[in-house]
């Protein structure tokens, strides 16, 4: 049984909009303009839609806009097709009866109030453009079976550039495989043709999906011939088309169609796509693998698509610049090709200016900071004019990618652009400074009720403002003293942070805001609730089918809080079943079935948590009872057919002998020779009571009919068929079920239904009306009739809309019954827009909570089924720990707004984003968010070595730990003396600071083994602890005194006695064997051959039995067989002739050889003139006789 707990906390999302450095200014008060909203920096448009180009900001007094195109003052006054909205300045532009090209160009939002000047990005509107296939002819191609072969698309260029992919004119995709695929530019490549490859419609289609176009180019007929045809009918083709061969089709090694020669070059930029493409002909059809030369791929960010020919590296860092090699391989060769990648990058943030807010004669910093390759160039602006242009301040002194502040004055408020660039795009961030003088407000709503769990964290919120910036300070109850310190946090935005909440922490809280004008304070409330907890829980189920089963879950809750119980079995919801039965503290399931074994979780949920536990289900059989042998009963007989009516007859029968178990009932079954000849189907079912029925019958059927009879101990078999009986047909009495509506593509509806059989159909000529409207728009019905499908697709639809569909069958003879209506939906697509207002909350060193506003639904594009968090280690806040860049990813479901990040390394800098997806994909990641994660416990030193042993003194030295999670504060050295019999001593400690890597140790016990236990420490608690054992070395005098015990005569006796004692038994097994007549071998041949046997086994001495295609014969010496025939032992062989030239076996103490046996002399083997064609034995079994 499993349990798990999950604490969820509402009060988290007050206390993450204080985590970011922004400040929100009240808009009651005067500020500079912020920009808020505006369109895209590329900004592509459909022709036929009004053009729409927002700019909306925010400010005190509410800013005025302008706009510039292509540099210079757009006057929207003179052109009546111009709009701009009300306070706003988006600007309309009605298209109708317009060149849309007239519209194209730079734009650029300016807005401004009397405190300064706030600018958009510079947006460049451009219109999507389909331009239409150019005419041509696309003369036939043919090919010699064998060779290569690439069919070029060539589509016009459009913008965004179009979609490719091939079809045949049924509008069905050609299959690909790693012999045919597609390439990039959209081409087609056949690294070897076949026979099959011959057609007339090979169709290059592009995509426009801006304006959701498709085009065609026209049909390519390619005819493959093998030799011999060639040679009959390139005379007559040779001067009408174009003949295409490279020899005969025989196996030849690969070489690469793309990319030509051995190597290339690729740049791309950081954060975009990169897509590496071989494709290689040869026969057989080489297969293509990829590896980078200078390191491994990024696992979570590479895959290979079109059969292994493409490599692609998402989100592509610096980290994947480098050579990558493809290689293509058969069995006749192999071709490699390196592609040289370089990656540069265009501007992106390092940190962007903050507004900031000062107080007269307060000073402060806007600091700017981007990255890229080539590094950007960092100018600054003030107001939408270079600084450098701007009216000297006195106060203000710029250091390049910082603008220093001091003694500010009042009207000198003003709005700076910060402006990145490099040769592959630029950045550009507003950021205010606004002079003011302010008495402190708190912000957070007054008697606001915190409620939290008990033992987990609270935070009171008190947002304030004021100029200069207040000091926020906080009272409990009585307001005798300021809540700082244990169990008490606060933070630098006011927050009050209790780490680990108690119900003594329950109470009225006081906040003030003070600083030099004025005070100010605010009254909020906690309320420390009870946690959730599960009592009794679900036990593990044993139970039989067809049985009853009670799973209980008692729960205990805070009384004021509102619980919820919830069942699902499996991670999913309960089968939607009457016989699950939910009470307030149990689930009941009767009459078991095997569907429903699993596991059931039963969840408790309240405002604030949740407790949940776990037990599974396992049905088994019901015990089998014993079965009282009858005999199945006789078929019936003599079936007759009466009352025949156009949709009925009456069906009458004799039963069989019942062989005394009463028959139960007939099974009535029919066979249609008009379209399931020789299928037999139920019918129907009577009482074994009655020997006649009442058929109802379908139009269209030729009816044949047999009945079965049923007893307790099975069926009878069948009757003898009755006469045929054929209906008429008629109209259809029913329409197609599994009616759905789906789309594949964004652009489509997919209109799907189950086939009707012949037996439905009702007649011939059996068809299907599709119909289709969009719900709540159309009224009318668009309709298409077809025939032997089971689906249909629309094209041309909007995304992910709701479709009304019907499918209507038709006969010969007619048309079904009124169908009934269906609604689906059109394909989805990628969502549009990232997640807003992403903020995170880091709660302890290894782990965080994310929060994030959900997309508008507007915006989806398809079913919402997510969200998506990608983080990654950026580096870690301490020097010496290296960097990482792995990223990783969780998912939420779509009715989260936020989610944890666990397993986090502490004191690391992380990044992160949010994407929403749905069915089709993931949309645009928001922009990346960073953190900071707290010190940690450090890990375990790298490594404890002791050296220099003397009489009194060890060494130690050591390696700081890998992970260091924080500053190191120092280590901590434990040891104590271990003697002979493995007890501790007294633990002596000693503290090292973090600066040193290894300490003497004097004055310890000579000849003594001593214990080490060492660990690390940080602010945050001292590490994991590694040990080490070493022991000091005794003086001369106590050496003199060891006596080695291999020189002492009374063990060197001992090992004479053992090895005798071994050799003995050997003997002994040797003989024992050879009077038990268990050694068949095979005789020696008149040439001396070597014999042969198998290893000794080493259970009972004996020797593997040894066998071949001729008689066993007995071993010398052993006894005669039973047959009484001996035959001459022809083995002469003895110990010289496995020992060497000079017969020097020799043997260990106990009896075996010194030396492993490899064969005989050369003398020997020249003498025999044959060699053995078997394995060598390890020992010969003649030589070991004459032994004994």
């Amino acid at each position: 049984m499993e349990r798990t707990r999950a604490r969820a906390t509402v009060f988290l999302m007050l206390f993450l909009g204080h985590l970011s450095n922004a400040l929100e200014v009240p808009l009651d008060l005067p500020q500079p303009p912020t920009i808020t909203h505006q369109s895209p920096k590329d900004f592509i448009i459909d022709p036929r839609e009004n053009i729409v180009i927002h700019c909306d900001a925010k400010g005190k007094p509410h800013p005025s806009f302008s706009w510039t195109r292509n540099g210079t003052h757009f006057d929207i006054d003179q052109d009546p097709k111009v709009t701009m909205r009300p306070h706003s300045g988006t600007l309309v532009v009605d298209i109708s009866g317009e060149k849309v090209e007239s519209y194209e160009g730079v734009y650029q939002c300016t807005a401004r109030n009397e405190h300064g000047t706030a600018v958009s990005n510079n947006i460049v509107i451009r219109q999507s453009r389909s331009p239409l296939w150019s005419k041509e002819r696309n003369e036939p191609i043919i090919v010699q079976e064998g060779v290569s072969l690439v069919l070029q698309c060539r589509p016009p260029a459009g913008l965004p550039p179009p979609i490719i992919f091939w079809m045949n004119i049924n509008f069905q995709r050609l299959p690909q495989s790693s012999r045919v695929s597609q390439a990039l530019n959209g081409d087609l490549y056949f690294s070897n043709v076949l026979k099959e490859d011959s057609r007339n419609d090979y169709i290059c289609y592009a995509r426009f999906p801006h304006t959701q176009t498709i085009q065609q180019k026209q049909p390519i007929t390619v005819t493959v011939l093998n030799l011999d045809a060639i040679n009959e009918t390139v005379a007559a083709l040779y001067n009408e088309t174009d003949f295409l061969s490279d020899g005969s089709a025989e196996e030849r090694r690969p070489t690469f169609l793309i990319p030509s020669g051995s190597s290339s070059s690729k740049m791309v930029l950081r954060g975009q796509v990169l897509e590496l493409e071989c494709i290689a002909e040869g026969l057989p059809t080489p297969e293509v693998s990829w590896s980078k030369v200078s390191g491994e791929f990024p696992a979570k960010r590479t895959s290979f698509l079109h059969f292994q020919k493409t490599l692609r590296i998402v989100d592509v860092s610096e980290a994947d610049a480098g050579e990558y090699r493809c290689t293509a391989r058969n069995r006749l060769a192999s071709v490699h090709h390196t592609i040289r990648v370089t990656v540069k990058a265009a501007p992106y943030w390092i940190s962007t200016p903050r507004n900031l807010v000062l107080a007269p004669r307060e000073r402060g910093n806007l600091i700017c900071r981007a990255s890229g390759t080539p590094k950007p160039t960092i100018t600054w602006a003030m107001n939408g004019i270079p600084i450098e242009n701007s009216p000297k301040d006195p106060s203000r002194k710029v250091e390049g990618d910082t603008i220093i502040f001091e003694e500010v004055q009042t009207g000198s408020s003003a709005v700076y652009q910060c402006h990145a660039s490099n040769e592959y795009g630029y950045l550009l961030s507003n950021a205010f400074v606004n002079v003011l003088s302010e008495t402190p407000r708190v912000l957070t709503p007054a008697n606001k009720v915190y409620q939290v769990i008990r033992n987990s964290r609270a935070l009171l919120d008190c947002s304030s403002f004021g100029s200069p910036i207040p000091k926020i300070t906080w009272f409990k109850d009585s307001r005798s003293s300021t809540l700082d310190g244990d169990p008490y946090v606060l933070h630098e935005n006011g927050t009050l942070e209790i780490h680990v909440a108690q119900a003594l922490n329950s109470g009225k809280y006081t906040c003030v805001a003070r600083n030099s004008l004025g005070i100010s304070e605010n009254h909020v409330y906690l309320e420390v609730k009870e946690p959730t907890r599960i009592l009794k829980q679900p036990e593990y189920k044993v139970v039989q089918r067809n049985r009853n089963v009670v799973f209980e879950c008692k729960v205990k809750h805070d009384p004021s809080l509102i619980p919820t119980m919830t069942w699902v079995k499996d991670n999913g919801e309960l089968p939607d079943d009457e016989r699950f039965v939910v009470d307030s503290d149990s689930l009941t399931i009767t009459d078991v079935t095997e569907n429903d074994a699993g596991t059931y979780t039963c969840i408790m949920i309240t405002t604030l948590d949740q407790d949940s536990a776990s037990a599974e289900l396992t049905v088994v059989e019901a015990a089998p009872t014993p079965a009282i042998v009858y005999e199945q009963p006789d078929p019936p007989t003599d079936l007759e057919l009466t009352d025949q009516k156009p949709r009925s007859v009456q069906l009458t029968w004799i039963p069989g002998d019942e062989h005394n178990s009463p028959i139960h009932m007939f099974v009535i079954q029919y066979a249609d020779s008009l379209h399931h000849h020789g299928h037999w189907h139920n019918l129907t079912v009577v009482p074994g009571s009655k020997t006649t029925a009442h058929l109802k019958l379908s139009p269209y059927v030729h009816y044949t009919f047999r009945v079965l009879a049923l007893n307790a101990v099975g069926l009878s078999i069948p009757s003898l068929p009755s006469r045929v009986y054929k209906t008429n047909p008629s109209a259809p009495d029913e329409n197609p079920s599994g009616v759905d509506g789906f789309g594949t593509e964004h652009d489509n509806l997919v209109i799907s239904w189950k086939p009707m059989s012949g037996h439905q159909a009702n007649g011939p000529g059996l068809q299907y009306k599709v119909m289709w409207r969009q719900k709540d728009v159309d009224k009318e019905w668009t309709s298409v009739t077809v025939a032997n499908v089971s689906k249909f697709m629309v094209s041309g639809t909007p995304t992910f809309t709701p479709y009304e569909v019907q499918v209507q069958a038709i006969n010969d003879y007619g048309i079904g019954p009124e169908p009934a209506v269906v609604t689906g939906h059109s394909g989805e697509d990628l969502p549009m827009q990232a997640p807003d207002t992403v903020q995170v909350l880091v709660l302890n060193s290894s782990l965080a909570e994310v929060h994030w506003e959900p997309v508008p639904p507007k915006t989806v594009r398809g079913r919402l089924k997510g969200y998506k968090v990608y983080y990654w280690r950026e580096r870690s806040l301490h020097k010496h720990n290296p960097h990482h860049v792995e990223q990783q990813v969780l998912t939420f479901s779509g009715n989260k707004s936020h989610g944890m990040l666990p397993g986090l390394q502490p004191y690391s800098l992380y990044l992160f984003n949010v994407r929403v997806f749905n069915g089709k994909g993931e949309g645009p990641a928001s922009s990346n968010q960073q953190f900071e994660t707290p010190e940690g416990v450090p890990g375990r030193p790298s490594f404890l070595r002791i050296t220099n042993p003397n009489l009194d003194s060890l060494t130690l030295e050591w390696g700081p730990p890998y992970d260091r999670n924080g500053r190191l504060t120092g280590y901590t050295l434990k040891y104590q003396t271990v003697n002979i019999s493995d007890v501790l001593g007294p633990v002596e400690e000693l503290a090292l600071p973090a600066n040193e890597t290894s300490v003497t140790l004097i004055n310890l016990k000579y000849s003594t083994r001593y214990k080490f236990y060492f660990n690390a420490k940080t602010g945050q608690g001292a590490g994991p602890v590694v040990t080490e054992e070493a022991a000091t070395i005794m003086d001369e005098a106590m050496a003199a005194r060891q006596v080695d015990i291999a020189t002492q005569g009374w063990f060197i006796g001992l090992m004479c006695a053992i090895a005798l004692l071994i050799l003995v038994l050997l003997i002994i097994c040797f003989i024992q064997r050879n009077k038990g007549g268990k050694y068949p071998v095979k005789e020696k041949e008149d040439a001396h051959t070597d014999p042969e046997f198998q290893p000794m086994k080493e259970d009972d001495c004996t020797f593997g039995e040894y066998s071949d295609t001729e008689d066993h014969k007995p071993l010398k010496g052993s006894r005669t067989p039973s047959n009484g025939t001996v035959h001459r032992d022809n083995s002469d062989d003895s110990l010289v002739d496995y020992g060497g030239d000079g017969g020097d076996g020799q043997f260990n103490e106990d009896g075996s050889f010194i030396g492993q046996y490899s064969g005989k002399s050369s003398a020997r083997d020249t003498a025999g003139g044959h060699e053995s064609s078997e394995a060598p034995s390890p020992v010969n079994t003649s030589a070991m006789n004459s032994f004994v």
